[in-house]
């Protein structure tokens, strides 16, 4: 929504009636759209995935069949899938919009005769806003009254100088703020047709692609798909070949399929990512996107702003340089050279730190200057005059080089105050100067009242580092991580801070040297770069693309508007929660609350120890799900009921599985085991070949033993029911077990921590419990066709299970780590 408006001079406002009638015909002044039709595109896809339509086939077929029980059992099935996939997939929407209306703006409008407060989102073409100091523009517009107003554009242009805007011709953009000046501003555009709006625009009407994972498991899915379909088809035609019944042959083979059809792959990988997301919302890191979750864990390189991220985001006195004077009379001097509302860092830090060191700053408050010329890009000072009982008091601070040309000072005395200026540069300090002289009175001409001034000295300034980032840093190196820092500072203050962080670097690229580089130098100089300099915000892309080309998955952090398309280039976009702009959220995968480097590092621990539980929980589900295969396939072929009905793999795959996945993703394991190793790569498999033999070999002795004991069962005589309740008995108590094996691929389950996993405990006794009740209760019983077991039986079962599952234990040896982390 929004539009473009033709300016009339003279500004006459609008009235309360016209800006309704404005509202209605340009929409709501939002400049982050919402992407749209984003509940239909979920449902779309969830509609089209395989897994759903394998199951949807098999509950129709049922139907069709006339078995109802099962047809709703099976179409049932889909129900859970689906709402814990819109659950999650609205969650972190949701919480990104609470964010930003947190922070939801406000303009000061005037409409008719009157001045109002509104509510943004009402702004509308052709309104008068009255902006000043600490103001964020909320549209585009023209500077139509007032005075010139000095404008920090970097958030859209990455301008890192703020930028002189003059009446009647200064163009003013939405998400740009005001660093001094007041005016009246004539709206001309809103929404998406601002300048920020239509990047906002752009990137809501984007998708991203899946990760490797999703694809991987996509992947997977759709061949066991293929795989289940020609599976069905010979298994029907064996059994109608033996003289089954179509009917009773199509049961069997759709029986087959659901066996087969891992849905809860899909769904233990989305619940992993849901409470990955949990713990790092408790660490204030925001996820957009689940999948960025695992993301973060393959992550080898970080592009990181410096300012905000790495710093505190702050400025602060961190020396005050006397010339020929004392301290107080440079802090007073730089106080009466201050605005009283101080938006301005500097003023702001102007006065902390006086205030600090008892110098009086109240005569800001208690009164105004004759004269103020304001900060400008030219003059790069600002200056105020006082009327006091001795004359006009002139108060000048600003840039060294133009505040020095206004002091009379020999040579001599010139190099000795640019050598101390040198000196804060290297430390990585931001330095102005402080002048001030006294008059008899004013004059209409600047040049006069700023001539002859008496240089007081210098005060530096510094971005604190944040106490957390430098063991960060010293974190990442271990786990393989190479951080490169990026800012638009000078490369002597960006060197500075590198130092501070232990942030080495062969070499310091600067923007203007990124410009002139080809393709091929930049991947070169890549390889021992850690420092960027007066970088601009478009050309992060470049360096993302860089490494890309070396094959790095890369994390960006960025703010701006124009950080957006860099954000979401990268593997994982992190925009800033407190400062960054709407449009560099919506770019982002994840959004950090608190602007913290620490936080990201957190992260990316996170993301390492999703994989490797991933991995635990997959190998366990590989093991478990042979017998169901097996069964479903080995059974029909002896002429016998069948072991598994719908009811049983609905319960089995979509409860007993889920649930016990998850003992593996409160698996601690430990900073030895996430944050020293390695970077596992773009081309990491989720499982390995070891990952897929040794659960195959345990699926496949486990479906041994409970078929065995279903088919020894029937040929004794006993009801299908009561053979089935042993089997199943069998089958669950071996599921525990491998809950158990799984957990380590070095320690046996006799030597393992059982109360170190919170959850290992309760999830195993609810199993153990959902079995004696599927048993024992009449009316589950007959829900699950089962009969309970002779006790000498169900004995049997344990034994079989234990047999089964525990064979390989022995044979576990202990890594060194293992032993050690113990």
């Amino acid at each position: 929504m929004g539009t473009a408006y033709a300016v009339r001079m003279p500004l006459q406002p609008l009235s309360e009636g016209e800006a309704r009638e404005r509202l209605g015909r340009f929409g709501p002044n939002i400049l982050v759209p919402e992407g749209r039709h984003a509940a239909l595109t979920w449902v779309l896809r969830f509609v089209t995935d395989p897994m759903v339509l394998l199951l949807a086939l098999a509950g129709g077929t049922y139907a069709v069949l006339g078995e109802r029980f099962d047809a709703i059992v099976a179409l049932g099935a889909l129900v859970p899938i689906f709402l814990i996939g819109a659950v999650l997939e609205h969650r972190s929407e949701a919480a990104l919009k609470a964010l930003k209306n947190l922070a939801l703006p406000t303009a000061r409008v005037r409409r008719g005769s009157e001045e109002r407060v509104i509510d943004a989102r009402g702004v509308v073409p052709g309104d008068v806003l009255l902006v000043q100091e600490g103001d964020v523009f909320v549209a585009d517009g023209i500077l139509a009254a007032g005075t010139d107003l000095l404008v920090d554009e970097s958030p859209l242009t990455g301008e890192s100088q703020p930028v002189l805007k003059e009446t009647q011709s200064g163009e003013l953009y939405a998400g740009t703020s005001l660093r001094s000046g007041r005016g009246e501003m004539l709206v001309t555009a809103t929404g998406t047709a601002t300048r920020y709006g239509r990047i906002g625009k752009l990137l809501s009407e984007m998708h991203p692609g899946a990760t490797p994972i999703e694809e991987a498991i996509h992947r997977l899915v759709r061949q066991i798909g293929a795989a289940v379909i020609v599976l069905c088809a010979v298994v029907i035609l064996v059994e109608h070949a033996r003289g089954a019944l179509w009917a009773a042959a199509v049961i069997a083979g759709v029986s087959l399929a659901m066996a087969a059809i891992p849905e809860e792959m899909p769904m233990v990988y989305t619940l992993y990512l849901a409470l990955g997301a949990w713990r790092l919302a408790r660490q204030r890191a925001l996820v957009r996107r689940l999948a960025s979750v695992e993301t973060l864990g393959s992550a080898n390189v970080i592009c990181v702003d410096k300012t905000g991220t790495l710093t505190q985001g702050r400025l602060d006195v961190a020396a005050v340089w006397p010339y020929r004077s004392s301290q107080a009379q440079v802090l007073t001097a730089a106080v009466l050279a201050s605005e009283a509302r101080a938006f301005d860092p500097l003023d702001a830090a102007v006065l902390k730190y006086a205030r600090a060191h008892g110098t009086d700053t109240s005569m800001l408050d208690r009164g105004v200057p004759e004269v103020s010329y304001a900060f400008d890009a030219a003059s790069r000072r600002i200056t105020q005059i006082w009327r006091t009982r001795e004359g006009m008091r002139v108060a000048v601070k600003g840039a060294v080089e133009n505040v020095l040309a206004l002091c009379t000072l020999s040579e001599a005395q010139r190099r000795e105050i640019a050598d101390a200026n040198e000196a804060f540069a290297r430390e990585g300090m931001r330095v102005i100067a402080v002048a001030e002289g006294t008059r008899p009175s004013v004059s209409d001409l600047r040049e006069q009242n700023e001539s002859n001034l008496d240089f007081r000295g210098l005060l530096a300034f510094s971005d604190p580092v944040r106490e957390d980032v430098p063991e960060a840093i010293r974190t990442c190196k271990r786990a393989g991580i190479e951080v490169i820092m990026i800012t638009g500072d000078h490369p002597a203050t960006a060197q500075a801070t590198a130092r501070l962080l232990g942030l080495r670097s062969t070499r310091t690229i600067t923007g203007p040297e990124l410009e002139s580089m080809s393709e091929h130098d930049l991947a070169q100089a890549l390889s021992g770069a850690r420092v960027f300099a007066r970088i601009q915000p478009e050309q992060k892309l470049r360096i993302v693309k860089a490494l890309h080309a070396r094959g790095d998955v890369v994390a960006m952090t960025g703010d701006g508007t124009n950080d957006a398309l860099a954000l979401r280039e990268a593997d994982i976009g992190v925009a800033m929660g407190k400062h960054g702009t709407d449009v560099a959220r919506a770019a982002a995968d994840l959004v950090l609350l608190d602007d913290d480097f620490a936080t990201i590092v957190a992260a990316i621990a996170g993301g390492r120890r999703i994989f490797k539980n991933l991995r635990r929980a997959f190998r366990y589900l590989n093991a478990f799900h042979t017998p169901l295969i097996l069964s479903a396939i080995v059974v029909p072929f002896f002429g016998v009921p069948l072991l598994l009905l719908p009811v049983h793999l609905v319960w089995l795959e979509l409860i007993v599985h889920p649930t016990s996945a998850l003992v593996y993703e409160n698996e601690s394991t430990g900073a030895d085991g996430t944050m020293s190793e390695r970077p596992r790569g773009r081309a990491s498999a989720l499982l390995r070949g070891t990952d897929w033999i040794r659960p195959l070999l345990l699926g496949v002795t486990l479906s041994a033993g409970c078929l065995a004991a279903y088919l020894w069962a029937l040929g004794h005589g006993y009801p299908a029911q009561a053979a089935r309740g042993m089997a199943l008995a069998a089958m669950i108590s071996g599921q525990m077990l491998l809950v158990l094996t799984e957990r380590s691929l070095q320690l046996p389950i006799w030597k393992q921590r059982f109360l170190e996993n919170r959850r290992l405990v309760p999830i195993l006794a609810g199993t153990a419990a959902m079995l004696i009740a599927m048993l024992y209760v009449p009316a589950l019983s007959a829900v699950f066709r089962v009969a309970a077991p002779a006790p000498a039986h169900l004995g049997a079962a344990f034994g079989i299970a234990a047999l089964t599952t525990l064979w390989l234990e022995p044979f576990k040896r202990p890594t060194f780590d293992v032993v050690h982390r113990r």
